[in-house]
């Protein structure tokens, strides 16, 4: 490694910490990774041997890439503040009687793991924190919450070809079909999810009310119910739609979730406008300012900064010599882990690049190199807050410190990738490619 890329990982080492200890510093992670990113491209261009114009260019094809999920997550963000704010969330909330932490712990849980396999784990943990404003009152205890959303959103997302990004990619590109990846994955994200929980669970005791916030919105009281499920259906049927949009189209998912915005605001500005008194407060366009901005820049930063590393060479030096380990399994099991430090989809992306699916064995379609990476990619980033989208996006909204999820959480995510990597290897070895 050169002296310019060694500069690099010091440099990305230090702004990691400082995300980590935001808390300790009281420096917004956000500002924190915005400089980062900067001062990653300017020493990338600058030490690296680049002008300025070839810099620029590689620049906006990254910037293309991360606005992709940037605006991503501003639409699926604005569509469940709408449905939030028109109280479609408490039609479901409602329902959910139980008053036992441990069996709202489990609710939470499985509703997370099978949504995150039909939606994606990033716009299932926009909801479920929405959801959890409205069950869970006290702070300490929604963070808990937020972390099995967390772990469960991935372990859900890593079972399905349209569940995570890295799967997707895995997917399209041929590696995995939709068929073996559901197969040879679901057990063992099923183990990664309950082992994880059912640990959980045991710090939770009593029971509690419904959080005060669940009637707190007074604009619903001046709609009906059937306005509020109208907006439900579209808002949720859109965030359910995009996958579907995906398949048909081949366009990338954030024109799906754009699409399902536009139809949202077009029903609600209908819906409203001969009521001004209901359209000031609950038109869109005020909504949208209610957004999480914050959040939005810091997946800016963190993303550009993970891309100039990608970029620079410093993660196909990476896979590499991950490669010369030998045994695909634990290969797989370190880019897993290392994705809760790194984004996993350039991990991924180098990794894809290495083999060739034309071979035969564990490295042809739907082998058992390609179906783990899928499993290990998708649950790793748990390990850590800032390691997956669905933990920056649970981080964002809910404020939850990178060093409490680290003593609360980390183990317990630990432990559950361990054991469903455990029962893949095992299954892997004595059934699918015995």
């Amino acid at each position: 490694m050169s002296s310019a890329m060694l500069i690099m990982v010091v440099v990305f080492v230090i702004g990691y910490f400082f995300i980590a200890t935001e808390h300790t510093f009281q420096i917004n992670k956000s500002a924190t990774a915005l400089l980062l990113a900067v001062a990653m491209w300017t020493l990338y261009v600058t030490i690296g041997g680049f002008n300025a114009q070839d810099g620029h260019e590689v620049l906006i094809m990254h910037l293309g890439d991360t606005a992709e999920i940037l605006f991503f997550l501003l639409g699926a963000m604005t569509i469940v503040e709408t449905i939030d704010q028109h109280g479609g969330f408490s039609i479901i909330t409602d329902r959910i009687t139980t008053k036992s932490k441990r069996k709202l712990l489990w609710i939470i849980a499985i509703l997370t793991f099978f949504m995150s396999a039909v939606l994606d784990n990033l716009t299932t943990s926009i909801v479920m924190v929405a959801l959890l404003r409205k069950l869970v009152p006290e702070k300490k205890d929604r963070w808990l919450f937020g972390g099995v959303v967390i772990l469960a959103a991935n372990a859900g997302g890593a079972w399905s070809p349209i569940g995570d990004v890295t799967t997707i990619m895995l997917w399209i590109k041929g590696n995995i079909s939709a068929a073996g990846v559901i197969k040879e994955t679901f057990l063992a994200s099923v183990v990664c999810m309950v082992v994880p929980v059912a640990g959980i669970s045991m710090m939770m005791k009593g029971s509690f009310e419904k959080s005060a916030d669940s009637n707190a919105n007074k604009s619903v009281s001046m709609i009906s119910k059937t306005q509020s499920k109208i907006v439900l259906i579209v808002g949720v049927g859109f965030l359910i739609f995009t996958p579907v949009f995906k398949t048909i189209t081949h366009l990338p998912p954030y024109l799906g979730i754009l699409l399902g915005l536009g139809v949202l605001w077009v029903v609600t500005e209908l819906m409203h406008k001969h009521s001004p008194e209901v359209y000031k407060k609950m038109n869109i366009g005020n909504i949208i300012t209610r957004v999480d901005t914050p959040s939005v820049l810091f997946f800016l930063g963190i993303l550009m900064a993970v891309a100039c590393l990608s970029e620079a060479g410093h993660l196909t030096l990476l896979a590499q010599g991950l490669d010369k380990m030998g045994n695909f399994y634990v290969t797989d099991l370190v880019i897993g882990a290392l994705s809760s430090i790194v984004d996993n989809v350039p991990l991924v992306a180098a990794a894809m690049g290495m083999y060739d699916i034309q071979s035969v064995g564990h490295f042809a379609m739907d082998g058992a190199f390609w179906e783990f990476l899928a499993y290990c990619a998708g649950t790793g980033g748990s390990l850590l807050i800032i390691g997956s989208a669905a933990g920056v996006a649970v981080m964002g909204m809910e404020k939850i410190d990178f060093v409490w999820y680290l003593k609360h959480v980390s183990l317990w995510a630990l432990l559950g990738y361990l054991a469903g990597a455990g029962v893949y290897v095992l299954m892997s070895m004595f059934i699918f490619h015995s």
